[in-house]
């Protein structure tokens, strides 16, 4: 069935107006004022007065179903793009991850099965964790079925990370191929040595996480990522910023004329470090990579946002079960590490951005939708709201008030690290290709 929005007030990120919108057979069809359904078309009519519609939003980074020493992360592909989707964003971009010695391509078809149950718009980044004489062509392949995004991990080293000689292989390679390398950017060797130091005298609680991952450990992994990147020539996007020397060293590369892009988290934009600093219970829920940090680099972050240092805003949603993370109530090493938060993405990016003037309108849809489709190879059919785009469409009421709460939260998890913030903004109704998912 067809779908006219009548008195949309629409954003995107370059323009903001009013006109109706008609979709049909998944896609904007028609944008204009005093649109009409035609004759003898069956054409479901709704009344947008006084809301916003963004397009759906894009998570350019979760990790649903992530197989980890303490279990899967507990959202799965069907409860985690369920949570997505309730908070607006319609597209998510997960990551295929091989065990050591499996091919590149044998891992992208189990990921694909894994995924078969997912309810929103998906992808994929694909990660090389070792260097064999067929990475070269697994990774040309990966390109051929679709997929032009490889992260690496530069910490890690005992399972996933990789050390520099295979980094620059990979970027040269995917530089090649036309391609875009993610970077998790911290100097894995030396956490390792802080961790097993604060482990042996004795400091065993979660208050010793952030100090075995001072700021100094990613920002001299991104300034070694963002040199590697420029010896090969090989675009770069770096995930989960969370230092100010981080956005600076960016914002310099930028300037420089270099593809940087960086990326920030709702949890290093909001929270702070001085949450480590309680009970086992209270404050496990926040052990994830990098830490949360002081004012200081919350602060960078947001200047970031604002100037175009950082492109987008993603969670790196990978929840775990309060009894996960109890396996390392003795040591800090064996808590499971990330925390969840797909589903308050935008809720929290337009009451604690926008609505405090830290960034426009046109900037939290760039951030959220036009800049990760444009990115990752999705737009133009994603990430704005034009005629032959995909319907993937948000009505957001910018009155709503709620508290965040995991009594009520869709996400797969017993507790929520965003527990009590209030929120205004939410959606109303979601379509997917202009069908509608759910109402809020």
């Amino acid at each position: 069935m067809a779908l006219l929005i009548r008195n949309a007030h629409i954003i995107n990120a370059d323009n903001s107006f009013h006109a109706d919108i008609l979709t049909k057979e998944g896609q904007i069809k028609k944008i204009g004022v005093g649109l009409q359904p035609g004759e003898n078309k069956p054409v479901k009519v709704l009344d947008a007065t006084g809301k916003l519609i963004f397009p759906g939003g894009i998570d350019p980074h979760v990790h649903m179903h992530l197989p980890t020493g303490s279990g899967h992360s507990s959202d799965d592909f069907r409860t985690g793009s369920n949570a997505a989707l309730m908070g607006g964003t319609t597209t998510i971009i997960d990551f295929v991850t091989p065990k050591r010695g499996q091919s590149l391509i044998a891992a992208v078809d189990n990921r694909e099965k894994e995924a078969a149950d997912c309810h929103c718009n998906l992808s994929f980044h694909v990660s090389p964790v070792e260097w064999r004489t067929s990475t070269a062509d697994e990774i040309r392949a990966c390109f051929q079925r679709g997929y032009n995004s490889f992260k690496i991990y530069m910490a890690y080293k005992e399972h996933i990370g990789i050390d520099d000689d295979v980094v620059r292989k990979v970027m040269q390679t995917v530089a090649e191929e036309g391609g875009l390398v993610l970077a998790h950017c911290e100097m894995g060797e030396e956490i390792e040595h802080l961790r097993n130091k604060l482990a042996q005298e004795g400091k065993l609680s979660p208050a010793s996480h952030p100090r075995s991952r001072p700021p100094k450990t990613e920002s001299d992994a991104v300034a070694n990522a963002i040199q590697i990147a420029k010896d090969t020539g090989c675009p770069l996007y770096i995930v989960h910023v969370s230092t100010a020397e981080s956005v600076a060293l960016i914002r310099e590369a930028r300037m420089s004329g270099q593809n940087v892009m960086g990326e920030a988290c709702p949890h290093h934009l909001l929270l702070d470090e001085s949450l480590y600093e309680q009970d086992f219970h209270l404050s496990a829920p926040y052990v994830l990579s990098p830490p949360l940090r002081s004012k200081k680099h919350r602060t960078a972050l947001w200047e970031g946002l604002a100037d175009g240092t950082l492109q987008t805003v993603g969670t790196d949603h990978c929840p775990f079960m309060m009894n996960q993370k109890e396996k390392g109530k003795n040591d800090f090493r064996k808590i499971a590490n990330g925390a969840g938060g797909v589903e308050h993405r935008l809720a929290l990016l337009y009451t604690f951005g926008v609505l405090r003037n830290k960034i426009s309108l046109n900037d939290f849809v760039r951030l959220t939708s036009t800049n990760p489709a444009k990115i990752f190879g999705l737009y133009p059919r994603k990430g704005l709201i034009e005629e032959g785009a995909d319907a993937d469409l948000v009505i957001w009421d910018p009155d709503k008030e709620q508290t965040i709460s995991a009594s009520s939260h869709h996400q797969n998890c017993d507790h929520n690290i965003y527990e009590g913030f209030k929120t205004v903004g939410a959606p109303q109704q979601i379509f997917l290709k202009g069908k509608r998912v759910t109402d809020y």
